[in-house]
């Protein structure tokens, strides 16, 4: 685990941060009135969400936790900017929708609610998520601790196909990173500036414009196969996994298209890829020791 470059993301995030909220029109009205920042992938892999306690891991500033609670969940944020916690403090206020949101790095938070006696039904991760985990196998012995018998994590995020391609989408990077480290000295840049609105459901302004990140960022490469493995060593089952040749919201590379639905694809002349994949993993309904592992883990580092 690579806390210094967390650290160094949550500067990141920070900048990052403010810029992205800059273009984004009056967004507590917008929730206010039911508007909702979820994609149908999410929505369709979480089910009916009503009475659940649900924790949003690496929530970023909100907006989809609240539109959780909205679905009628006992909502958690996670996050480590402080930038982005205070947003989404700051969101359920002035929206009027309750929530409650933890400024923390995501493995002190798993490490400390492990210990205690909170457990979720659901975790929820979406949208990059998993690119900024140092350990992956520590982040799932946590995850699994933390929910309840029964319980499930959900997560949608970009395919880790993403990380190989450059710009062109031309082959660049190993796909088989196994946590290879990726820094980047431009730091985390405006992608809702270059979505275009696709990103803005509230609304989109212009905002803050030629953004440049002062601090850089570090990311990490892990494969498909990484992922699901990690996640039936400490116990879960994999109960559902989707691929989707299309990404929500986000230009991630050069000359994606955005399709009616917000959704991106590849540019002409590129064939079909897996951009997205969907994943829901289930704890057993009887507690085994992969709950206390992450505890046992911590206390022996």
């Amino acid at each position: 685990m690579r806390k210094d470059l967390h650290q160094e993301n949550r500067l990141s995030w920070n900048e990052a941060t403010k810029a992205h909220n800059s273009h984004k029109k009056d967004q507590a009205k917008f929730l206010r009135q039911g508007g909702s920042t979820l994609f149908p992938e999410e929505i369709e892999l979480l089910g009916d969400v009503r009475g659940l306690s649900l924790v949003h891991l690496q929530c970023n500033a909100g907006q989809d936790t609240l539109s959780l609670a909205q679905r009628g969940a006992r909502v958690t944020g996670v996050d480590i900017s402080d930038e982005a916690i205070s947003f989404a403090r700051q969101l359920s206020q002035d929206s009027g929708i309750p929530a409650t949101f933890v400024r923390s790095d995501v493995y002190d938070w798993l490490a400390q609610t492990a210990e205690g006696a909170q457990r979720f039904d659901l975790v929820f991760c979406s949208y990059g998520a998993l690119c900024w985990l140092s350990d992956l196998d520590l982040w799932t012995k946590g995850v699994a601790a933390v929910l309840r018998p029964g319980g499930r994590l959900v997560c949608v995020d970009f395919h880790p196909l993403f990380g190989v391609l450059d710009e062109e989408w031309k082959l660049k990077y190993s796909y088989f990173g196994r946590g290879e480290l990726f820094t980047w000295q431009e730091g985390i840049g405006d992608y809702v500036a270059e979505a275009g609105g696709a990103l803005s459901p509230s609304g989109h302004r212009e905002g803050m414009q030629a953004f440049r990140n002062p601090y850089p960022c570090h990311e990490f490469q892990w494969t498909i196969a990484d992922i699901l493995t990690v996640l039936l060593e400490v116990g879960l089952h994999i109960a559902a996994f989707r691929e989707y040749s299309y990404s929500n919201g986000a230009k991630l590379l050069k000359d994606m298209r955005e399709t009616p639905d917000r959704r991106m694809i590849p540019p002409k002349g590129v064939p079909n890829l897996p951009l997205m994949f969907g994943l829901v993993a289930q704890k057993a309904e009887q507690t085994g020791n992969a709950v206390g592992a992450l505890a046992g883990r911590e206390k022996g580092s």
